[in-house]
């Protein structure tokens, strides 16, 4: 699976609780990190390079864990991976989800910019023609402060009152965490609503989906080898010390450098 940083080891985690016996190849493009401002042409490029890397590990399937990835590169990833290995992004199994349970409801989304002006969830909803009213508000200070360690700071917590606040999220039955990052601060959302409005971790949905497709195509893995080998394109020991927040527990990332 890949990310633009370490946000995406929020789904690393969620996956090995589901599949223990799967092994695990997880890049992190911290090099180029944030992906949320970028182009849709360079987020394109970084994710075509590092599929190249996880086809070379054998990768039997993929993981686009990382909203702003799915939005901009989805489809050219599928096409380009073709029949090498299965490509799942973060995105399809949230509306999956969406579809069972809030038909003819209004729903929230944040993410960040790209995942939000995508357009990605209300085109796809829209298409289901169920009458879900999706809202969405693009949040982009959320990941710096998430990755400069202050998710648990009254900054953090004045930040989010201040984005859901805004207009667009109000009247919500449900607000959807569009990126990998949200989970870390969920404790804050769900302090600010009160539990009036559901939180939404997109984590867990992924994860089963994943789980789903294994067992559907026969691939879950029977034998006993269980490798995990964790990959950042610029490494530095601060931001190795961080993954500990987003994997639940300590880690070692080793550099691989895209191009070098």
């Amino acid at each position: 699976m890949f990310d633009s940083g370490i946000g995406g080891l929020t789904v690393a985690h969620a996956v090995t609780q589901v599949l223990p016996r799967e092994s695990l190849v997880y890049f992190g493009d911290t090099a180029h990190a944030p992906w949320g401002d970028k182009s849709t042409a360079a987020i394109q490029a970084y994710s075509i390079k590092i599929c190249d890397m996880l086809l070379k590990q054998d990768c039997k399937l993929i993981l686009i864990a990382c909203f702003s990835a799915t939005a901009a590169a989805y489809d050219l990833v599928k096409e380009y991976v073709g029949s090498k290995a299965i490509v799942v992004n973060v995105v399809e199994p949230v509306i999956n989800y969406l579809r069972e349970n809030y038909a003819q409801r209004k729903v929230g989304l944040i993410g960040t910019k790209q995942t939000v002006n995508s357009n990605i969830y209300k085109k796809k909803l829209d298409e289901l023609n169920l009458g879900i009213d999706l809202s969405a508000l693009a949040t982009p200070l959320l990941v710096p402060l998430i990755e400069e360690g202050f998710a648990a700071s009254d900054i953090a917590e004045a930040t989010i009152k201040e984005y859901l606040s805004h207009p667009n999220l109000q009247e919500i039955e449900a607000l959807i965490l569009g990126c990998t990052h949200y989970p870390l601060i969920k404790q804050h959302i769900d302090k600010y609503y009160q539990n009036k409005v559901t939180v939404i971790d997109s984590s867990q949905i992924v994860a089963n989906a994943v789980k789903g497709l294994l067992e559907y195509h026969n691939l879950l893995n029977r034998g006993p080898d269980i490798q995990k080998a964790f990959y950042v394109s610029d490494y530095t020991e601060a931001f190795a010390a961080s993954t500990r927040l987003f994997f639940q527990e300590a880690i070692e990332l080793q550099r691989y450098p895209l191009w070098d």
